[in-house]
């Protein structure tokens, strides 16, 4: 529209405001205009707004007005209208049937304009005057009109004003005032003047009311109108986008409205998808319309809903998901009329949330199921609703020389041979089990239903028979292996923590067996980790309460015979057990970190104590292969020196040969820094580890320590460790280093090792291991040594290792035969045993001997046989016999049971 005054820029928003308060019916018409009117040329269009215009289109229904007061006074008179009065009243008709035009020029002016009030006097306040000024003069020139009936009929004719001006307070006073100032024209006195003039003010007073009115009003309105602008576009914003869409249904669920974009998506036009169910634009299942919590429950139902996912009926080749909210619209009168709500697009959420699943149920490397879904699927099997359906097995796995891939060849090497693994595991298990990885290279089996351990052997045979075939690594062959346990369900446990607990000890006793095998969990396996967590924790205790002790066993000149050294061996009176051998206890501090604490401790009490002895005795100490992969050694090393105030040569560090295994670039530089430090280095128990000559040509070391294994049985016709020690003697004077025989404890072996050139001696038959304060006493005797033993005259022992049980006073205790003669063994891992004591030795199921303890020595004893044992043609003693002996408790009626 074009306005022919200044124009502020919310006069469209205000009239689009005016117009959008009006009903509209259904096709478009102003509901307000359908009064009969007798105007038949006129301009069309919606009334002005009252509040700021001041012409009423349907002020043209005033002039029928007019003319049927003008009717009702000439019937009521019998009279009819002088020429003038005619004249009067036909002008103002014409004045009347004119305010459609003129409230369209009203209307292009802007609502602030002077000129609205000319037009409001010629439109309104003139053909009052002009009618009332009729009737006057129609009363005043005939008698038959009474003036009460004139009245009247302006008091008509002012209420209709009323009505047709609709609250345009301004036009109503102005009509009112005009109407009756022109009845006033024939009695126009002093108080009609003045009421004239009060009418006029009010009038006035009204016009400015009105218009500080609508000033307030345009401003709320503009603003309202601008805060609907602004949500219309978001909302078309937002549908354009495809963020989000709307839609409704009428009362029957049909779709009465639907965002063009949905219309798109599901391939049909817009207008199409009217009066079709709400219900198509979706996918829904059969158990969908019976839930609760779906779409069509709530439809059904004509509850509101918020946020339930449905799949697109949509011909697009990946899903599509929406979320859909509704609530149901109600008349007035709370009739049911349909629903209305909205959707946003949740494709990519979902997507998102699948990711995140995957992320959280699936290993990421090799897309097999991770720990936290294998649990829970093994949870779901073993609380099946049928007990039948609970039994199960559990295999893990653990993958032999993976850590050795990775170290040389790389983690993202180690990462695709895992990938192959997987491939490998999955093909092998096949429809049999599920299979997961649990992290690193250990991985999981679950194999639900009832199976035969051979059955079971079987598959995990093949499993480690196809995980070590060789692999093709960016071009490298490389070969591993695999380790696997097992555990049965019920059998071996009726939990998930059980299972996969008693699994993991069947695969570290696999490991422990050598690698490269399966093993079944039993019971023996739960009461040894017991046992071995029990003692891990009282080492932790006796760590803590500085309960852990070093003996020393002193280290022989053959020459001279004189102590040159003492050995730090480390000991631990358990509480309840007594001294433990080191076999038990070491390799527990090995597994779980403590042997660098205890490593560090042995350093510092060994330095301290050597302090207070002669200067030119030395000490050795044993270092793990883990103390000597730990950069810190030598800071450990310089502290324990600096602190106890000793010369560095006067300390030895005894190293074994495993810490080779390993050989480096930070091998060579441990043995550069310790060097340089001045400590002496010993390689200890050589020939018995990882044996090879190459390494002693670069290793700096003082001292060659021949393991007391070779120096065992040297002494016997035939031996040929006579032969091996008299090589590693020769070797060592070739490389400038000193040798130590250990365990020498007859005269026979301290005159060979001496005969072969050893150039030092350790073992019993010098002096067993003492106490810090026993050495003291020891040295104050001097440093000479003089050997005291037996002089081997017992029959030959064989060297061997066989496990045996010995029985006594009821108890069953377990040891070791080292060395066997048909007259006596040396039997090690029992402590403190008295000498005399008498036990059933089992040398076989169905083979017990009465032997009695001759002497013992920290864990080790020999023990003298009641009768000799047969010995085959070999000269080997034979350890199966029906015979069983009778224990002579000086009677000899108790009768020693066998072995079963």
């Amino acid at each position: 529209m074009v306005w022919l005054g200044t124009q502020e820029p919310d006069e469209t928003a205000r009239e689009s405001a005016a117009k959008s308060r009006a009903p509209v019916g259904r096709i478009g018409k102003d509901t307000r205009n359908s009064v009969p009117n007798f105007a038949f040329l006129r301009p069309r269009g919606p009334s002005s707004d009252p509040l700021h215009f001041f012409i009423a289109r349907r002020w043209e229904l005033m002039a029928p007005g007019i003319v049927c007061n003008m009717v009702a006074m000439g019937v009521l008179s019998r009279s009819a209208p002088q020429p003038l009065s005619l004249s009067l009243a036909f002008a103002a008709i014409l004045l009347c049937l004119g305010a459609p035009w003129l409230a369209t020029l009203e209307g292009r002016l802007h609502h602030a304009s002077w000129k609205r009030y000319p037009l409001m006097l010629l439109a309104v306040a003139l053909p009052m005057v002009l009618f009332g000024v009729a009737a006057s003069q129609w009363t005043h020139d005939v008698a038959a009109l009474d003036g009460r009936v004139t009245v009247k009929g302006y008091g008509l004719l002012a209420l209709l004003a009323t009505v047709l001006l609709e609250r345009r307070l301004t036009s109503i006073v102005a009509a009112t005032v005009g109407l009756w100032a022109g009845a006033s024209i024939h009695s126009a006195s002093l108080a009609t003047l003045g009421l004239l003039a009060v009418g006029t003010g009010i009038g006035l007073v009204v016009a400015m009311r009105q218009a500080r009115l609508a000033r307030a009003e345009s401003t709320r309105l503009a603003a309202q109108e601008r805060e609907q602008h602004r949500a219309e576009e978001l909302l078309r914003e937002y549908e354009e986008t495809g963020q989000g869409w709307f839609w409704e249904t009428d009362r029957r669920g049909l779709i009465a409205y639907v965002s063009p974009r949905i219309a798109d998506l599901v391939g049909s036009k817009q207008a199409e998808l009217y009066g079709r169910p709400f219900l198509s634009l979706f996918r829904l299942r059969a158990e969908d319309h019976d839930s609760e919590r779906t779409l069509a429950f709530h439809l059904s139902t004509r509850s509101s809903f918020h946020d339930i996912a449905v799949r697109a009926a949509t011909d697009e080749k990946d899903e599509r998901w929406w979320s859909i909210n509704g609530r149901p619209v109600l008349d007035q009168f709370h009739n049911f009329l349909g629903f209305r709500g909205s959707g946003i697009d949740l494709t990519e959420t979902r997507k998102s949330q699948q990711h995140v699943t995957q992320l959280a149920r699936f290993d990421s490397l090799t897309k097999l199921a991770n720990r936290f879904q294998m649990s829970e699927w093994l949870e779901k099997v073993i609380n099946s609703p049928r007990i039948e359906n609970r039994a199960c097995a559990v295999f893990l796995l653990d993958l032999d020389r993976f850590k050795q891939v990775n170290d040389t060849m790389g983690h993202p090497a180690g990462d695709a041979l895992l990938k192959q693994v997987a491939e490998r595991l999955r093909a092998t298990v096949a429809n049999m089990g599920r299979v997961g990885r649990l992290g690193g290279d250990e991985f999981q089996v679950i194999l639900p239903g009832y199976h035969q351990h051979e059955g079971l052997g079987h598959l995990a045979r093949r499993v480690i028979e196809n995980l070590s075939q060789p692999y093709t690594i960016d071009g490298t062959r490389v070969t591993i292996g695999a380790s696997v346990g097992i555990a049965m369900c019920p059998e071996d446990g009726t939990t998930v923590e059980a299972l996969i607990r008693n699994a993991d000890l069947a695969l570290y006793a696999a490991k422990g067996g050598g690698r490269g095998r399966h093993h079944f969990y039993d019971d023996d396996l739960h009461s040894d980790a017991r046992e071995r967590q029990q003692l891990e924790q009282d080492l932790r205790d006796a760590i803590d309460a500085g309960a852990l002790e070093l003996h020393y066993q002193p280290q022989i000149h053959t020459t001279t015979e004189r102590i040159t050294g003492f050995e730090a061996l480390l000991r631990w009176k358990h509480p309840k057990h007594g001294y433990l051998s080191p076999a038990k206890f070491v390799p527990v501090a090995e597994e779980t970190g403590l042997v660098s604490e205890i490593g560090a401790w042995a350093l510092r009490k060994a330095c301290r104590d050597l302090a207070a002895w002669p200067h030119d005795v030395r000490v050795a100490v044993n270092v793990s292969p883990l103390q000597f992969a730990n950069p810190e050694l030598p800071a450990v090393v310089k502290q324990a020196i600096a602190e106890s105030g000793i010369a560095p040569a006067r300390l030895e560090l005894e190293i074994t040969e495993s810490v080779f295994l390993g050989e480096d670039k930070s091998t060579e530089a441990m043995f550069g820094a310790l060097k340089g430090i001045g400590v002496r280095l010993a390689l200890d128990d050589f020939g018995t580890g990882y044996s090879s000559l190459g390494y002693l040509k670069k290793a700096p070391f003082d001292k060659i320590k021949i393991d007391q294994s070779f120096v065992r049985g040297a002494t016997i016709e035939g031996s040929r460790n006579g032969a091996i020690i008299s090589s590693i003697v020769g070797l060592a004077e070739a490389l400038g280093m000193e040798t130590t025989a250990e365990g020498v404890e007859t005269l026979d072996e301290l005159d060979l090792v001496r005969l072969l050139g050893c150039s030092h001696v350790q073992g019993f038959i010098y002096e067993k291991s003492l106490t810090a304060v026993e050495v003291m006493a020891r040295l104050d005797r001097g440093l000479v040594a003089l050997a005291t033993g037996p002089r081997s005259a017992r029959a030959p022992r064989r060297t061997m290792l066989r496990k045996v049980v010995l029985e006594h006073g009821g108890h069953i205790y377990h040891g070791t035969i080292r060395n066997i003669s048909s007259t006596g063994a040396m039997v090690e891992g029992l402590w403190n045993v008295p000498v005399e004591t008498q036990f059933g030795l089992h040398l076989a199921d169905d083979n017990v001997v009465l032997a009695t303890a001759r002497w013992c020595r920290e864990d080790r004893m020999g023990v003298e046989f009641l009768r000799p044992l047969e010995l085959d043609g070999s000269g080997s003693v034979v350890f199966a016999s029906a015979r069983a002996e009778t224990l002579s408790g000086g009677d000899e009626e108790g009768l020693l049971r066998r072995a079963g």
